[in-house]
């Protein structure tokens, strides 16, 4: 008998079929790729569209745009960074904090695919997790880094940043990077199931905390169409956000609302029963019967 966890999404494929199973998955990847070949145009074209890697850059050179959490290391760290630099991470903080919780995660982490095909291949394989971390762990992490770069006068986590050092890998070749990024892939297939961005990533963390707020939400349609298949948690990078809106109390939101979900849209792709939509944080109509 198949096992229900690598199985995940292949009824709403043969009901729906594979572009509705797959849609959003398809424009997340689209999104990362166009990220990276825009970075990439400069070097392999002379076409500058973004210039620099994902700790701060500049859009058709005149759009800075600057990581928040590097910001805040150098801030703590009593280094005024420059004008650019602040204006960079405004535009940032205020575009991340109007679209939604963790866009950046979902959409833009070059190291989002890495993790994604070690989750992948994790219920392919059927690998049970073999130690567990507390999902809080990372906003612990993010704290100790500020203190640290504060105590130390240095923007510790830059030395180890591997999103920063992927990128900068994709762009200007390998090296040492990839053996850490070998690392944090084995990590999450062997260990700790989505356990690099679910339960360790200082910059989700930070994002979350940035889109807390945001506009685009997942909506449970309806709660009554549900058939408890699981598949939405078994593909969902943090399935503890779909519990209250699915299974809660029916004075409880229908929106996903937690600061950890990274608006991936894996639980609208593979439910066979159409449970959850896009919508705004605003959408509170319920239409339940």
């Amino acid at each position: 008998m198949a096992n229900p966890i690598n199985q995940a999404g292949r009824e709403a494929r043969q009901k729906l079929g594979w572009w509705h199973a797959n849609r959003f998955l398809f424009w997340r990847r689209l999104s990362q790729l166009s990220i990276l070949a825009m970075f990439l145009s400069g070097p392999l074209w002379n076409v500058w569209i973004l210039r620099g890697n994902y700790s701060s850059s500049m859009l058709l050179d005149t759009i800075p745009l600057s990581d928040p959490l590097m910001l805040a290391q150098s801030l703590a760290a009593g280094h005024l960074p420059l004008f650019t630099a602040l204006l960079g991470g405004i535009i940032v903080i205020a575009v991340y904090a109007l679209l939604g919780s963790k866009v950046f995660c979902g959409w833009c982490c070059p190291l989002n695919v890495v993790t994604d095909a070690a989750a992948w291949l994790r219920r392919k394989l059927n690998i049970r997790q073999s130690a567990k971390l507390d999902r809080t762990l990372r906003y612990g992490i993010l704290i100790m880094i500020l203190i640290g770069s504060a105590v130390s006068g240095m923007l510790l986590w830059e030395w180890i940043n591997p999103v920063a050092a992927l990128g900068r890998a994709l762009i200007y070749g390998f090296g040492a990077t990839l053996w850490l990024i070998l690392a944090l892939f084995l990590f999450d297939l062997l260990l700790v199931e989505h356990g690099w961005c679910g339960h360790l990533c200082p910059i989700g963390a930070a994002y979350g905390v940035i889109g807390a707020k945001g506009i685009i939400r997942v909506k449970v349609i309806e709660r009554e169409r549900c058939d408890r298949c699981m598949d939405c948690f078994n593909v969902c990078p943090e399935p503890q956000v779909l519990r209250s809106p699915l299974f809660g109390s029916k004075d409880e939101s229908l929106l996903v609302l937690s600061r950890d979900c990274i608006s991936c849209g894996r639980c609208v792709d593979v439910c066979p029963e159409s449970v959850f939509q896009f919508t705004t944080r605003f959408d509170h109509a319920r239409s339940e019967r």
